[in-house]
């Protein structure tokens, strides 16, 4: 028989294991604590899933408005306390940052699977058991899904613009989904370059601007750079054909030495060839642009106002101040080199546009270099009637070219309208037969918490969820494979063949939201206690307890 043994001293002093102010949960209360705050999270974002999913207004502590029905953007702007909370919101960011879709998705899976698990909790089945079973279950799942997948050619045009178009018919651009795919796809194909094994696609080399003003059908591609920036000089010319671009990091000014110099002036002729020797160095570097035929200049970091002057002169169009980003990305459009020093500039380090123009962007003047040979970096220029509009736009079109890539990289796509997971559910709920022991119930549950895609897809589409779940089980449980691409089609609202109703989306999507939803709920699952620190208390206030934070100013009641 065990004893237990009280936390005192042999002098009756109790034993502080834990800071004052600290807290405690143990057991099934911790457990129930941390599932209830991971369900919440999941409920705020289910009704936001699919095509007929509504969005959400999050206004921050300054006021600043943000319309939205893109998970991950919505679990960032809400400020989440609760530790098992954050862990939902890690699984979005981490989904979005590898695949770029299926946050959602992501968030809702990981609730329905902890759920699921309660239920087999309230019967004693150990947590270690159902994480047991949920990961045996997650792998059948991946298998069954990568066996159904449709293998695609990465450069196949026709599929990447239906992925494209997928991934924007649930957000708020749906009504331009074909016109944006289509440009989506052309920015993504123009980036992407042909590796050993495949191909690889570096996002960062779309440019994505922004401008409130016009409608979403003005958004274009552009097949080269947008530089928010001015022309310097009113002199010089706001538009240039064939141009031939220097990229220059380094300023177009004299610099000043890094030691201390006094120059002793006795007579005004000294100071005038002091002034006229700055002058000459720097229409030294203006005329060495021209020499090696340069048309335009792209500076990274200041312009002395007589290098503008001489550079408006030579009818060279110039820019200062771009980023170091936006450098790089002209680099790579235009095929110029970027030079930090002037003497190494040569008439192999220009790069080639057919046209540079500074335009009229609604108030502000932005120059367009654009024509270039095949550039590996490209600009969308989003527009749309307000600035939430733009935003939510560009929001989308992130989502678009993540999805985009990720058929490139990983060619294999499945139908969407929650039938790739009604399938993977029918297969896991199949195959969990055969288990024994308890880890069967984890695995069914496992496929029951699948299927709350298709059924959150079924409830926004304004379906009754249980006659819904009762005829996609049906049809995928149709002897032969004819009834694997049955999902919900929000826009008619009934359960479809989603392969005849070309709704697709990238396998590699898929994977990622049953890897990121299982290894989120079995870590949650795996916790029995929680302690908390106590918070820690505000500085004491000055004596009399007037002062602001102090606690002795009286009670106001």
């Amino acid at each position: 028989m065990s004893t237990v043994i009280p936390a005192v001293t042999s002098s009756g002093q109790p034993v502080l294991i834990l800071k004052e102010g600290s807290s405690q949960n143990r057991g099934k209360e911790a457990q129930r604590n941390n599932i209830a705050a991971a369900k919440l999270i999941s409920e705020i974002v289910r009704t936001s899933i699919g095509p007929r999913g509504m969005d959400k207004m999050l206004v921050d502590s300054l006021g600043d408005v943000t319309i939205t029905n893109d998970g991950a953007t919505m679990l960032k702007e809400i400020d989440v306390q609760h530790p098992a909370a954050k862990m939902l919101v890690e699984v979005s960011k981490t989904t979005d940052n590898e695949v770029g879709d299926g946050t959602t998705s992501a968030v809702v899976l990981a609730g329905a699977l902890l759920e699921k698990a309660e239920e087999l909790l309230d019967k004693d089945v150990h947590p270690t058991v159902i994480v047991d079973g949920y990961s045996k279950a997650s792998r059948r799942a991946i298998e069954a899904l990568e066996d159904i997948a449709e293998k695609v050619t990465p450069e196949d045009r026709d599929w990447l613009v239906k992925v494209a178009r997928t991934s924007m018919q649930t957000k708020l651009v749906s009504r331009e989904a074909e016109n944006l795919a289509e440009l989506v796809v052309d920015a993504t194909l123009a980036v992407a370059e042909k590796g050993g094994k495949g191909f690889k696609v570096d996002i960062d080399n779309v440019k994505v601007e922004k401008k409130p003003g016009g409608s979403l059908k003005d958004t274009k591609l552009v097949q080269g750079i947008v530089l928010d920036k001015e022309v310097v000089h009113s002199g010089m010319p706001k538009r240039i054909e064939k141009a031939k671009i220097a990229l220059v990091s380094a300023p177009f000014e004299i610099e000043k030495t890094e030691f201390d110099a006094k120059l002793n002036i006795n007579d005004p002729s000294m100071m005038k060839r002091f002034l006229d020797e700055e002058t000459k160095m720097l229409k030294s570097m203006v005329d060495k642009v021209s020499e090696i035929g340069g048309t335009v200049v792209v500076c990274q970091k200041g312009m002395d106002d007589i290098a503008q002057h001489y550079l408006a002169k030579a009818g060279i169009l110039a820019v200062r101040r771009a980023k170091e980003s936006d450098m790089t990305k002209l680099a790579r459009a235009t095929g110029a080199r970027v030079v930090n020093n002037f003497e190494d500039l040569s008439a192999s380090d220009l790069g080639y546009a057919a046209l540079v123009e500074e335009r009229k962007v609604e108030e502000d003047r932005w120059v367009f270099v654009e024509g270039c040979k095949n550039p590996k970096a490209v600009t969308l220029l989003i527009r749309g009637g307000t600035q939430r509009i733009v935003d939510e736009g560009e929001r989308s079109l992130h989502d678009a070219l993540m999805v985009t890539k990720d058929v490139i990289e990983k060619p294999a796509i499945v139908a969407g309208g929650g039938a790739a997971e009604a399938e993977a559910a029918y297969q896991v709920m199949k195959w969990a037969e055969k288990l024994s022991g308890r880890e069967q119930l984890a695995a069914q549950k496992f496929a029951e918490a699948l299927e709350s895609i298709p059924i959150a897809l079924a409830e926004n589409a304004g379906l009754d969820p249980i006659d819904a779940q009762v005829e996609f089980r049906a049809k995928h449980a149709e002897s032969g494979s004819g009834g694997k691409w049955f999902g919900i089609e929000a826009a008619d609202g009934k359960v479809k063949d989603m392969y005849q109703r070309q709704v697709f989306e990238p396998l590699a999507v898929k994977l990622q939201v049953i890897r990121s939803a299982t290894e989120a709920a079995s870590m949650i699952l795996r916790i029995d206690d929680v302690i908390a620190a106590g918070k820690s208390k505000a500085p004491a206030g000055p004596p009399g307890g007037g002062g602001i934070g102090g606690d002795g100013g009286g009670d106001f009641d």
